[in-house]
């Protein structure tokens, strides 16, 4: 096998007949005792010597893990191979062995309790007679790939930990939740099996389980949704409104909707629709948004509720306990929606993600619910992105009817023009966007949207080829709406890539956003943000867009600014005790928080109003050093600028940054 990597490292041409060599070496390595120990140690040789050129696991940071099934189950030798060494790399950034220029090791510990979830048959089940039939003895590899991270991780904490990070992630309210319950099937699968002795562990996804396949008495051993509607239609009004309160019950406590709930639902619409409000979980407020749009509301469940589109009714919910029905423009909209003519490509694109049954138009209207139900539950996916995804969670979250144009727009015609300085930008004129391919790992409304408003960013982008300064200043008001600043701060300069007047920046964020420095006035609309993200070890990886939606004390007086960041998964490590929270400190379901001094400290783009900018703030000089020397040891770290670093020589008394060459 050390051979094979070295001739596949020193080869430039044919590298396709020395990996067959190196495939065929791994193969046999992998079987042994400890095999997988050593190409986990070797996976670092072989991802430098190009054992991943030119195919998606080149770009670990992109995987999915819910497609690790199909390449691990595959009866093509090679693509297990490859599964496996790219597992046995992940595992190796995992335990901090091998240090990855585009993953995190919290990232890859992640993917691999995913992995693992979505494929607990292969770590504890027996091999089935199809995995004999299509694999053979290569059914052994994925046994024994599994059998040793199983081993790395910890047996007894595997399935502990994956309902750990089930629960980690539901309390974010995702609008994607297809692995998730992908992950809870797995674990009630393996429960279920007599062959599989779990021992004590997983205890706790007893209420994630009953969220799905258990949650009320008349489902309570997942008879299936044709034996569960024969049992509503024997039942009285008792027994329904245990039913509905069971299922609101749950689906408020995770986030999560069972199929059983989409078939109590339709069953009221025609037998007790006065128990709706129940079965939703409403609360005063909701309740009297159901009685003021009663029709809308019946029209919206006939038209996106079915038991494979169960989480529409979570949005509902939450549309109706939000208000916005309200604002005159959403009603009329919604009916719009309801009855919206879809194009062949619309079809096209969500049958491909979500198959034929139910109909894309009920697919698009439940991603449509839901995204006004949860505005802070949209991801970019695997997707460069974030922009768009921003100006999606943010018109939900602050102009519900400009997203519904955006999406009959989208879908209806195959086209978006926004304007910009007054000149229109098509979506179908442009040319490339941000992305180069989009990865269809995101919600129905993403999904049709996104591509024509990746497209208009990068356009707009174009458009300011030539100006001084950082293109974000025109384009992000442009591109999000009226309510984002026109004015604009940024701590980097752009030609040369170095920090740029910290201290000046520092105290006008403080000044415009901090209540302590601006007259305790709270953020009146949510605002696009820049920040420069690090991975555990503070090492910088790339800026990123997010939205300040609010700054305020938590339950502990620690002054927080809670903001909403696009990409799937708020809760992260940024380094230098930097931790992003999601949960325990004040925050909202889909808002992540930092101190407000650590927030300061990973910032490098904010807008304000140039008209209330005020004096800068009168910041201590100790608060204001704390920050910038978080930035001079992570992102900031070879950013000091050149001046800076001679002054700092020929004054050693004063304070100054540490030699950006020791991280």
């Amino acid at each position: 096998m050390d051979e094979a990597i070295a001739a596949l490292a020193e080869s430039t041409l044919a590298k396709a007949t020395k990996l067959r060599r190196l495939f065929d070496a791994v193969r046999k390595v992998i079987l042994l005792e400890g095999g997988a120990a050593v190409i986990e140690q070797r996976a670092p040789q072989m991802e430098a010597a190009g054992v991943f050129l030119g195919s998606d696991w080149a770009y670990p940071e992109i995987l999915l893990p819910a497609l690790s099934s199909y390449s691990l189950k595959s009866s093509e030798t090679d693509t297990v191979i490859i599964e496996a060494i790219s597992e046995l790399r992940l595992l190796a950034v995992a335990k901090g062995a091998y240090e990855h220029p585009s993953v995190s090791s919290e990232q890859a510990h992640h993917y691999l309790t995913q992995v693992m979830a979505m494929n607990l048959d292969l770590l504890f089940g027996t091999m089935s007679e199809a995995e004999r039939e299509t694999q053979g003895r290569l059914a052994l590899v994925t046994r024994a790939l599994f059998r040793h991270l199983a081993e790395r991780i910890g047996y007894e904490h595997i399935i502990d930990q994956l309902v750990d990070e089930i629960w980690r992630i539901v309390q974010q309210r995702p609008i994607q939740v297809g692995s998730v319950k992908q992950m809870i099937t797995q674990i009630a699968i393996c429960r279920a099996n007599p062959d599989i002795d779990l021992g004590s562990s997983g205890q706790g996804a007893d209420r994630l389980i009953s969220s799905l396949y258990g949650t009320t008495q008349a489902c309570r051993e997942d008879p299936g949704v044709a034996v569960y509607y024969e049992r509503l239609e024997s039942m009285d009004t008792g027994a329904l409104q245990y039913e509905a309160s069971g299922f609101a019950r749950a689906m408020h406590d995770t986030g999560l909707v069972s199929p059983y709930h989409a078939v109590l639902m339709r069953y009221l619409l025609d037998h007790s629709d006065h128990l709706l409000s129940e079965a939703l979980g409403l609360s005063s407020t909701g309740r009297d948004c159901l009685m003021c749009y009663d029709d809308l509301v019946r029209a919206l469940i006939r038209a996106s509720v079915y038991p494979e589109t169960a989480q529409a009714i979570y949005g509902i919910s939450l549309t109706l306990e939000r208000g916005i029905l309200y604002q005159p423009p959403v009603a009329p909209a919604l009916w719009r929606q309801i009855h919206l003519p879809l194009s062949a490509w619309s079809k096209e694109r969500l049958r491909l993600v979500y198959g034929d049954n139910p109909l894309p138009e009920a697919r698009l209207m439940e991603g449509v619910l839901c995204m006004l139900g949860q505005p802070l539950g949209v991801g970019q996916g695997n997707n460069p992105t974030c922009q768009s995804a921003r100006a999606l969670s943010m018109w939900a979250y602050n102009d519900p009817d400009y997203l519904l144009q955006m999406v009959v727009w989208a879908a209806r015609d195959d086209e978006i023009v926004i304007h910009f300085e007054g000149q229109p930008i098509s979506s179908m004129a442009s040319l490339t966007g941000v992305a180069s391919e989009l990865s269809v790992d995101l919600d129905p409304v993403s999904l049709l949207v996104v591509p024509h408003l990746d497209r208009i960013y990068a356009e707009m982008g174009r458009r300011c080829i030539g100006r001084e300064g950082d293109p974000h200043r025109w384009v992000n008001p442009e591109f999000h709406g009226w309510w984002a600043g026109r004015g604009f701060s940024i701590n980097v300069d752009v030609a040369t890539g170095k920090l740029t007047d910290l201290e000046g920046f520092l105290r006008h964020f403080y000044a415009c956003y901090h209540p302590f420095f601006n007259r305790s006035q709270p953020l009146i609309h949510p605002q696009p943000a820049g920040v420069a993200i690090t991975d555990s070890a503070a090492r910088f990886i790339g800026w990123h867009a997010i939205t300040i939606l609010r700054v305020a004390l938590d339950p502990q007086d620690v002054m927080r600014v809670y903001f909403y960041n696009p990409n799937n998964d708020s809760g992260q490590n940024w380094g230098d005790s930097v931790v992003v929270r999601t949960s325990g400190t004040g925050e909202r379901f889909g808002e992540a928080s930092l101190p407000f001094e650590q927030f300061a400290s990973r910032l490098y783009i904010f807008h304000f109003d140039p008209l209330e900018q005020g004096e800068l703030a009168r910041v201590s000089s100790d608060e204001l050093q704390r920050v910038m020397d978080h930035v001079y040891r992570s992102w900031g770290a070879d950013r000091v600028p050149a001046e800076h670093l001679q002054a700092a020589a020929e004054n050693p008394q004063a304070p100054s940054p540490p030699d950006p060459g020791g991280v």
